[in-house]
C-alpha cells in the first residue's frame, strides 16, 4: 500500500520554448565565480564563524583564487558591519578581489550598506526583493505592480546613494528576483529589466543579473529553460552578467547550474562543498572539477584538495561526507574486484603509453590533480578481487605475483577480512602473503647448499637442511641446481616432486635490494599445484627457500585433510 502524499504537490508549469538551445550547447569556459560561504554558508551554521574566522576564510578564498566574495548583509547586524568594516579598515581586500553585500529595498537599509563599504575599493550591491506568486500572495500581500515598484525604487535609491559618492570606490550592481525558478518567466523578465531601465547599464559597464533557484521545485531542464528565457527576452542581453545562484532541495543544484550555464549564464554563486541553507547551496568546488574533467579551466586552485577539506572542516564545524564527489575521502577507493583489475590495468596502460591525457577505469580524473595520492585508490576487503590485491603488492611493495599466486592468494585475504569484519591495510595484506607463502620454514628448512658441476648439464647439490629443527644433510643430482636440489629433497622425504613454474623478479622493499621467488610444484601422485615463495638477497637462496616454502605448504595443506 503507497502512503506517500503526492497528491497534495504539483510541478511548476513548464516554459513554452520549442526551439530551446541548450541542450545542444556545452560548457567551455569556466563561468565569473562568486563564493557566498560567507553569506548563506555562514548563516547556515549551527554556530556561525567568528570575526577572525571568518577573516581567515576571506583570505583562504582569496588565495584559491576568487575574485568576488559576498561578505554579509551589514545592514542586518552588527557582526555583519563590523567584518565588512574589518576588512576595508585593515586593507585585507586585494585590488583585483570585490566583496559583495546583499541589502534590501529599504531606505535605511540601503543607507546602512552604503555606509558600510566607504572607502572600498570595488564592491558589489546586491538589491533583491522575493518575486514568485507565493512569496508575493503569502508573505508579501501584494499584486505584481507592487512588487516592480519595489524592487525599482530600491535601484533608485542604490543609483542616487552611488552618485553622490566621492570616495572612488567602483560599485558593480547586482539584481535578484528572489524565488526567480518559481516566478513567472515573463514577470521576471518584466522586473529585471524595470530594475535595468533605473540603472542603465551599458556593454561596457555590465550589471548582474541573479537569477536565484531559491528552493528547488522542479528539475535541472525546467531551470534551464527559464534561465534561456530570460536571455532571450531581456531588453539587456548584452549589457548584463546573467548568474545562477542555485539551492540543493532536490539534490540537483550542480545540475542545474550546469544547464544554467549551458542556456546562457556567465556567472555562478554558490560554496565550497555545498553548505548552505536547508540542503544548501550549489557546490563550487565539485562544478569547477566537473569542468576541470572535461578539459576546461576552471580557474580555481584546488590542486590540495586534502588542505581545503581541513581548512573548511576547522572554521564551519561542518565535515565532508566520505562519498562527496571528488572531495570525500573514498571517492578515489575501489572496494569492487572488477573495479580494482580495471584500475590497476588503467594505470599500467598509462605508464606504458606515457600518455599526457587521463585515462583510468572507475577514475574520472587523476587523483593527483586534486592533491591525493594513489595509496587510497584501493581498498582491500572480502569484496575485492585479485587485481585489487595484485595492486597493492606491486605498488607498496614491489611483489608481482603470478597469476597462480593472485588466484590462490585471493582466498586468504577474503577470509581474513569477512572473518574480522575489516577491511586490509597494505601491510596488513603483505603480511598476510608473507606469512602464508614466503620463506615457510616448518617442518623443513634449508640453511645452506653448495653445486658440484659434474659434467655439462649435470649438477650435484649438497645441502644442510633442517628436518623439525634437526640438522640433516642431502645430496642429489640433476640438470642444475635447482633439479638437484629437487631429487636430494625428494629422495631424502620419500615425497616425489617436479616443478611446474618457476619465476623471479627484485623486490622494492624499503632501502634493501632483495630477490623473490614463486615455485609451483606437484607431485608424481596428483596434477594438483602447491605454491611457495623465497626471499633472500641471493636469487638462488630465493629459489631454493620457495621450494621448501612449497613444499611445506603441502605437507601442511595434506595433513589438515587427514
Amino acid at each position: 500500500m503507497n502512503n506517500m502524499n503526492y497528491g497534495r504537490y504539483k510541478a511548476l508549469p513548464a516554459v513554452d520554448i520549442p526551439d530551446r538551445n541548450w541542450p545542444s550547447n556545452s560548457i567551455s569556459k569556466a563561468p565569473e565565480w562568486c563564493s557566498v560561504d560567507l553569506r548563506d554558508g555562514n548563516q547556515a551554521l549551527e554556530v556561525p564563524m567568528t570575526l577572525e574566522q571568518k577573516a581567515d576564510f576571506f583570505k583562504f578564498l582569496v588565495d584559491i583564487g576568487f575574485k568576488t566574495i559576498e561578505i554579509g548583509f551589514p545592514a542586518a547586524s552588527d557582526t555583519d558591519y563590523n567584518f565588512c568594516r574589518y576588512l576595508i579598515d585593515n586593507a585585507l581586500i586585494p585590488d583585483d578581489v570585490a566583496i559583495q553585500v546583499l541589502t534590501q529595498s529599504r531606505s535605511h537599509i540601503i543607507e546602512k550598506t552604503m555606509e558600510a563599504l566607504s572607502g572600498c575599493k570595488k564592491a558589489v550591491v546586491h538589491l533583491y526583493n522575493s518575486t514568485s506568486t507565493l512569496q508575493r500572495d503569502v508573505v508579501f500581500g501584494f499584486g505584481c505592480k507592487e512588487c516592480i515598484d519595489l524592487a525599482v525604487e530600491g535601484a533608485q535609491m542604490i543609483a542616487e546613494h552611488i552618485s553622490r559618492d566621492d570616495s572612488g570606490t567602483e560599485f558593480i550592481l547586482e539584481y535578484s528576483p528572489e524565488s526567480f525558478s518559481s516566478t513567472e518567466p515573463e514577470f521576471a523578465v518584466e522586473i529585471c529589466d524595470a530594475v535595468l531601465d533605473v540603472w542603465k547599464p551599458t556593454p561596457d559597464k555590465k550589471v548582474i543579473i541573479n537569477l536565484p533557484e531559491t528552493v528547488e521545485y522542479q528539475s535541472p531542464n525546467v531551470y534551464a529553460d527559464r534561465v534561456e528565457y530570460f536571455c532571450r527576452n531581456t531588453r539587456y542581453r548584452d549589457s548584463i552578467i546573467v548568474s545562477l545562484h542555485t539551492h540543493n532541495d532536490r539534490g540537483c543544484a550542480v545540475a542545474s547550474s550546469e544547464l544554467g550555464l549551458m542556456a546562457g549564464a556567465d556567472r555562478v554563486e554558490g560554496t565550497l562543498f555545498g553548505n548552505g541553507e536547508r540542503t544548501g547551496n550549489v557546490d563550487i568546488i565539485t562544478l569547477a572539477i566537473n569542468m576541470m574533467m572535461t578539459g576546461v579551466d576552471p580557474k580555481l586552485d584546488l590542486t590540495d584538495m586534502n588542505k581545503i577539506i581541513d581548512f573548511y572542516e576547522e572554521c564551519t564545524g561542518m565535515t565532508v561526507e566520505p562519498r562527496h564527489p571528488w572531495a570525500g575521502k573514498l571517492v578515489f577507493t575501489a572496494f569492487s574486484g572488477s573495479h580494482q583489475d580495471a584500475i590497476n590495468k588503467g594505470i599500467k596502460k598509462m605508464e606504458e603509453l606515457k600518455s599526457a591525457i587521463w585515462a583510468v577505469p572507475y577514475l574520472p580524473i587523476d587523483p593527483a590533480d586534486v592533491g591525493r595520492d594513489y595509496e587510497p585508490i584501493i581498498r582491500i576487503n572480502a569484496q575485492s578481487g585479485r587485481g585489487g590485491v595484485f595492486y597493492v603488492l606491486d605498488h607498496f611493495f614491489g611483489i608481482q605475483l603470478p597469476k597462480a599466486f593472485q588466484r590462490d592468494f585471493l582466498k586468504y585475504v577474503k577470509h581474513e577480512s569477512d572473518s574480522n569484519h575489516m577491511e586490509l591495510l597494505p601491510q596488513q595484506v603483505f603480511d598476510l602473503f608473507d606469512d602464508e607463502y614466503i620463506n615457510v620454514m616448518e617442518p623443513y628448512w634449508v640453511l645452506s647448499f653448495a653445486e658440484t658441476i659434474l659434467s655439462e648439464g649435470e649438477s650435484e647439490v649438497t645441502a644442510v637442511i633442517t628436518d623439525n629443527r634437526v640438522e640433516k644433510t642431502i645430496t642429489g643430482k640433476g640438470n642444475g641446481l635447482l633439479a638437484g636440489f629437487v631429487a636430494a629433497f625428494s629422495d631424502y622425504t620419500g615425497v616425489k616432486f617436479s616443478i611446474e613454474n618457476y619465476s623471479q623478479h627484485a623486490m622494492k622493499s624499503g632501502s634493501d635490494s632483495a630477490a623473490i621467488s614463486y615455485i609451483e610444484i606437484k607431485t608424481d601422485k596428483s596434477d594438483k599445484i602447491y605454491l611457495g615463495a623465497g626471499v633472500s638477497s641471493s636469487v638462488t637462496k630465493s629459489s631454493v627457500r620457495a621450494i621448501v616454502s612449497a613444499f611445506n605448504r603441502m605437507m601442511a595443506e595434506e595433513q589438515a585433510a587427514l
